[in-house]
């Protein structure tokens, strides 16, 4: 059983996001996380809300966070930042009394990643642009990109793409094809 912890957000392996947590459910859950050295899902949410009850509806295929940092926070919240690790899908729900969920997931089994190639170039070159825009440089994610899985990845991440086209990209496996969509949505999004 994996903990879930549902959000407005798609997260993608290799990226960063941070979170600043205050519902006693999730400090029970990262306090776990910590001690057990676990991650847990952050899943996005598709019917319902982030506070509160459990939400109605949460995607299928998320990703598993990995805590890399945390902090208090000035205002008393705890703060963590967290990197997205492994693809999984969602098999059973179990939501808690407190309304805390949880999941037994199936770990999903990415191809081995292939350098990119020229046909690329653009698409790293708007990777290159992205990471340079004062929000996302706080994240620390300037390191060279090669592969074909983690340059897919990050683009999902960074642009400003509809939740259902992440979604959609975060459950196909092959790079090449998530390339290949990304670069069909940039077409779009610069006409």
């Amino acid at each position: 059983m994996l903990p879930l912890f549902p959000l407005d957000t798609v997260l993608f392996p290799g990226c960063r996001l941070d979170l600043q947590i205050f519902e006693p459910r999730y400090l029970d859950m990262i306090s776990g996380c910590l001690r057990r050295d676990q991650g847990f899902g952050v899943v996005a949410i598709l019917e319902g809300r982030e506070v509160g009850a459990a939400p109605d509806r949460l995607a299928s295929v998320n990703c598993e966070a990995r805590v890399v940092d945390w902090q208090q926070r000035p205002n008393g919240l705890l703060g963590i930042r967290v990197e997205g690790a492994r693809r999984f899908a969602v098999r059973t729900l179990q939501v808690a009394d407190n309304q805390a969920v949880s999941a037994e997931v199936e770990w999903l089994s990415e191809p081995a990643d292939q350098p990119a190639g020229v046909e690329h170039a653009e698409l790293q070159a708007l990777l290159a642009a992205l990471i340079e825009h004062p929000l996302v440089v706080d994240l620390g994610l300037d390191e060279p990109v090669s592969g074909r899985q983690l340059l897919a990845d990050r683009l999902a991440y960074l642009l400003p793409l509809e939740r259902a086209q992440k979604l959609e990209l975060l459950a196909e496996l092959d790079a090449s094809r998530r390339l290949r969509q990304i670069a069909e949505w940039v077409a779009l999004l610069q006409e």
